[in-house]
């Protein structure tokens, strides 16, 4: 009995002292400055900020949690006491997550964990309040609802700024295009003129009409105008 009892008090102390594998995967990824592009600790260290929720998903949740769904991290951090600070960001706080402490992270459980311990405890004398537990519920729901709706939002403002930047590329394209046709052009007349020159010629050398060369000048102005032109469109 008393051994049994000894195994059962050391178990607790370990699980006591060892940070849940979620918030020391979480710490590492805040903690690590290669990512601090995407995720990292707030100006005074009290709290961290997702910065690019989409990249954070897609790159670095797979990586540690075998998953790029945001909305489940988000609702990991709920259960154990993260609230959201603003709604103007992604930024998350629990007074025993501060960067420098890591110890801090044994002293954090979750909350249904708790529950469950207190009613275990008590029997029926000191059982979770279910008014309390329909507010955690509702809370709970109305956060991941929330946060649906900003990925949505988010997702929404990609797909704009995306077709934004491939109606610009298409136009930077159609331009380049068209320089290259002007200057193909030039360069197709410029070797039939060679080839259909007539001008007399001294010892070898073209001699030059008179006229010849202001049309040439003009011509080239004329060119440079056409492809000054279609660069500034």
């Amino acid at each position: 009995m008393e051994s049994g009892e000894c195994e059962k008090g050391m178990l607790e102390y370990v699980r006591k002292s060892t940070p849940p594998p979620f918030l020391l995967k979480t710490y590492m990824l805040v903690e690590d400055p290669v990512t601090d592009e995407v995720i990292s600790w707030n100006a005074d260290g009290t709290a961290f900020v997702v910065w690019q929720p989409a990249e954070f998903a897609r790159d670095l949740l797979p990586t540690l949690f075998k998953h790029s769904n945001f909305s489940s991290f988000v609702r990991q951090l709920n259960t154990y006491g993260f609230r959201k600070v603003t709604t103007s960001r992604w930024e998350f706080c629990n007074e025993m997550f501060r960067k420098g402490a890591r110890q801090l992270l044994c002293e954090i459980r979750r909350r249904k964990a708790w529950s469950n311990k207190q009613q275990n405890n008590n029997n029926t004398t000191n059982q979770a309040n279910p008014r309390e537990l329909d507010e955690d519920q509702r809370s709970s729901s109305t956060s991941s609802s929330s946060d649906y709706g900003n990925l949505v939002d988010e997702n929404k403002r990609l797909k704009k700024e995306n077709g934004v930047l491939s109606s610009e590329l298409s136009t930077m394209k159609k331009k380049c295009k068209e320089l290259l046709d002007l200057v193909a052009m030039y360069a197709s007349q410029e070797k039939e003129e060679k080839e259909e020159d007539e001008r007399p010629k001294l010892f070898g050398v073209r001699l030059e009409v008179e006229g010849e060369r202001e049309r040439k000048r003009k011509r080239a102005e004329i060119i440079a105008s056409a492809v000054l032109s279609q660069s500034c469109k």
